[in-house]
């Protein structure tokens, strides 16, 4: 079965969607730089109203190393997604401060990228058309022979997500821009998108 993340969750309405639609994980954005940045606070108050059955992602960029392990620590997480610069060592150093599983998101714009995924000491890769959350999707041809699990984001929508699967194989799916309207997550895309992949 593909796993299904839903990121960018911003309000307890969100929150309520995810609970009645249960994808395998929701994503809290703590990257200062995204327009759907949350605050340790807010992110902790979202993570209380989260079914339990559903993995929060963290979403980090450059942070300092201390930022997501402390978030893990505190239970306001369960997974790491860093979506920055980081390299294998700081990987590697965060493992040695944090029992929570790390994902880490790649831009795919050429094989030599798609290498470097495939070497990385995450738990998990993820495959994005850049920083993430833009909306762009990226040629699925470069992911079809990454020789790891991994998830598969960029771009991805209700009307598209059934063909990237298809092309990729990819082993979970994650969208944010995809399931909104006017900046805003919509119950109604989430639905159809979230019923698109379960029906593979």
């Amino acid at each position: 079965m593909t796993e299904i993340k839903i990121c960018g969750l911003k309000r307890e309405e969100d929150i309520r969607y995810v609970n009645r639609l249960r994808p395998e994980m929701a994503g809290f954005v703590f990257a200062k730089k995204s327009s759907r940045f949350l605050t340790q606070k807010q992110g902790a108050v979202l993570r209380k109203k989260l079914d339990p059955g559903i993995l929060a992602v963290g979403v980090f960029a450059d942070a300092p190393l201390e930022l997501p392990a402390q978030y893990a620590a505190q239970g306001l997480i369960d997974v790491i997604q860093l979506h920055g610069s980081e390299d294998e060592l700081y990987i590697r150093r965060l493992r040695e401060m944090t029992k929570a599983r790390i994902i880490k998101a790649f831009c795919a714009e050429s094989p030599e990228d798609i290498k470097r995924a495939q070497a990385s000491p995450a738990d998990l890769i993820l495959l994005d058309a850049g920083s993430g959350g833009t909306g762009e999707t990226f040629d699925w041809a470069l992911a079809e022979n990454t020789g790891r699990p991994f998830l598969l984001a960029g771009g991805l929508t209700p009307e598209n997500v059934r063909e990237a699967i298809r092309r990729t194989g990819c082993m979970g799916v994650d969208v944010s821009s995809g399931v909104e309207t006017d900046g805003l997550k919509d119950y109604r895309k989430m639905k159809k998108f979230t019923e698109t992949v379960r029906s593979q």
